[in-house]
């Protein structure tokens, strides 16, 4: 009965899986023969004291009694929440990972090149006449990216004339909006707990 697990499905929220869960108990009601209002007094009449078209619908159910049934679908919903919370702290985790992982604005970027080898347009590899050596080329596998400043220059307005009187150092807004961002993703992984971190390791090294 459990309908939520780990890994593949979407992270929810554990109030969306208990909302869920909630559905699916009604749904088998209903398959079960269960009419409007009868859930309440499965609930609340004695499994002994059923009539025999309650005893019927639980019987449909396949279990013994109602409150076997209800049991059986409260410790399904610890399970569905718990995974759910797990999949939400493992989508938080890897998007905070995947934001520290992006280049800081104040540092800028190298380029990376690597050497490959060239191919002519049938797709066959070149080599050199002289030597026999695969020809090869130089390409750029990662775009170089110059830091911005950290501070800017800012002009200063006279409020009577509107004419610009000098101008100010300020802190850079996209250099701060970098560190917050990165103090928030980091925030996340130092509160991620260390089995969400583990499965996210094994997963990553095993899709690597």
């Amino acid at each position: 009965m459990t309908v939520f697990i780990k890994k593949g499905d979407a992270p929810l929220s554990v109030r969306q899986a208990t909302k869920r869960g909630m559905a699916h108990v009604e749904a088998e009601l209903v398959q079960a023969g269960a009419r409007t209002g009868d859930q309440e007094l499965l609930r609340v009449i004695p499994q002994e004291n059923l009539p025999a078209r309650l005893l019927d619908v639980v019987t449909a159910l396949g279990h013994v009694s109602y409150e076997a049934f209800a049991l059986g679908w409260e410790a399904d919903n610890l399970i569905n929440g718990a995974n759910n919370l797990f999949n939400h702290q493992l989508a938080a985790y890897r998007s905070a990972q995947a934001r520290l992982a992006r280049y800081r604005p104040a540092v800028g970027r190298p380029e990376v090149t690597k050497e490959r080898q060239v191919f002519d347009e049938l797709g066959n590899p070149l080599f050199h006449e002289a030597t026999g050596e695969p020809l090869m080329e130089t390409v750029v596998v990662q775009v170089a990216i110059a830091p911005i400043p950290m501070e800017i220059d800012q002009p200063v307005y006279d409020e009577a004339t509107g004419e610009q009187t000098g101008s100010i150092m300020v802190p850079n807004q996209d250099t701060e909006l970098d560190d917050e961002e990165r103090a928030a993703a980091q925030k996340v992984i130092d509160q991620t707990p260390e089995e969400v971190i583990q499965f996210a390791d094994l997963d990553a090294e095993a899709t690597a």
